[in-house]
């Protein structure tokens, strides 16, 4: 039989030492004012959601699964990870057929090496798209190249949209804004606040439907 062996770093981690400097207070490090500037921000956000946005989204969500129809989730980074995770969970647990855009590497790197990777989205939906078809862009800047361009491909070829981003610097919604059917912008300038609260949302609407469907 084989032997397991356990890889340990050149540099074991001292919790004791770690513990130490958390609560050292002469460490430049505020550990729990930042903790705390977080989180204070997090749930301001939460607290800004717009309910009303909310429900038309699940709206256009149930109006998409009634027709027999896709949705399809675009997004950059933490913007394409997120939703990957929900594509699951929409497809499984409230029965649409949900897409995310980044999930073939194959398709998507071969768009972006003939088309350019501000093209990856058109060429997807190309393929994929169509009429009545929900598209949701993820963009934390708001003006994420690709996301935008897919978003007027499907506005212009039969689909719906909806466009998820925040205040990133304090710099607005960006061009998403005006390619959305529906616009969800959550109220923080954060990049990290802003993809979590993707999470929250799509989990508030996956959660809703169930107990609709219940």
């Amino acid at each position: 039989m084989g032997s397991c062996t356990t890889l340990r770093s050149s540099q074991p981690v001292n919790n004791q030492r770690r513990q130490e400097w958390m609560m050292d207070d002469s460490s430049s490090f505020d550990g729990g004012g930042f903790f705390e500037s977080y989180i204070s921000d997090l749930k301001a956000a939460i607290d800004g959601l717009d309910y009303e946005e909310i429900n038309q989204l699940i709206t256009m969500v149930l109006a998409t699964r009634d027709a027999d129809a896709s949705i399809h989730f675009l997004g950059n980074g933490g913007s394409a990870a997120t939703p990957s995770h929900s594509a699951g969970d929409w497809s499984k647990e409230i029965g649409v057929r949900t897409i995310a855009h980044t999930d073939n590497t194959a398709m998507l790197t071969a768009f972006a090496n003939d088309h350019g990777y501000d093209q990856v989205f058109v060429g997807t939906l190309g393929s994929f798209l169509r009429s009545g078809d929900l598209v949701v862009g993820f963009s934390g800047s708001g003006n994420s190249p690709n996301v935008i361009n897919g978003m007027k491909y499907a506005k212009a070829n039969g689909g719906r949209t909806v466009g998820v981003t925040g205040n990133l610097n304090g710099k607005g919604p960006g061009e998403i804004a005006d390619c959305a059917d529906l616009l969800i912008n959550f109220d923080t300038k954060s990049m990290e606040r802003i993809e979590d609260l993707q999470l929250v949302l799509n989990h508030i609407v996956k959660e809703s439907i169930k107990a609709m469907d219940a």
